[in-house]
């Protein structure tokens, strides 16, 4: 069974307008490139969406992520985006507002920004050929792990304090077929590290 676009944490979501509409816009033209990689998109024979981007807004916890179920859309705007306020790991629960519920990635994402301030962005994206290539050689998560939960959080720590993720900006999801992760001080350098992998492919 596909294991993906399915959201595993508690969400608690509040309906409401879009906010942060020029971070928005910015993730919009970091994700179009990656759309038309194939690194976002959907599995059409099952209906469900993957991949995701997301941006730092302010100190703290707060970042704009791409929407559930949005990989499909060839474009998006304002509407497709959520922004998660809060995330508590070890609750294993995340809290977020907007037109649309975060990505099941979400708690993936936090973790990521739990690692550094510096940590401005970060990408999810889908490649069955980078994926088996760079099982192993990247950073690579035990395959034991599954994407969306503490756990995964737990393992993207050890692998930035010991295996590299701080230097190279990626990681592979061993457990989490086709899955990888990117992410950078902006959008720019979390986008061209997942787009520089797939085009040196």
């Amino acid at each position: 069974m596909l294991d993906e676009g399915y959201i595993k944490y508690e969400s608690r979501w509040t309906p409401g307008p879009a906010t942060h509409v020029t971070a928005a816009r910015e993730l919009e033209y970091w994700r179009k490139p990656l759309y038309e990689a194939g690194l976002i998109g959907e599995y059409a024979e099952h209906g469900i969406g993957y991949g995701n981007i997301s941006v730092r807004r302010g100190s703290g916890g707060l970042f704009l992520i791409s929407g559930t179920q949005t990989g499909h859309l060839p474009v998006t705007s304002e509407q497709h985006y959520s922004l998660v306020t809060e995330c508590d790991i070890r609750a294993n629960t995340v809290w977020c507002s907007g037109p649309i519920q975060a990505s099941s990635e979400a708690m993936t994402h936090a973790s990521i920004y739990a690692l550094g301030d510096a940590i401005g962005a970060v990408v999810h994206a889908h490649s069955a050929e980078l994926w088996q290539r760079y099982l192993g050689e990247l950073p690579t998560t035990e395959a034991t792990i599954a994407y969306g939960t503490p756990a995964m959080a737990q393992e993207l720590d050890r692998l930035y304090r010991m295996e590299g993720l701080r230097d190279s900006g990626v990681a592979v999801l061993a457990g989490h077929d086709e899955g990888l992760i990117s992410f950078g001080t902006t959008l720019e350098e979390a986008a061209t590290r997942m787009l520089d992998l797939a085009s040196s492919a």
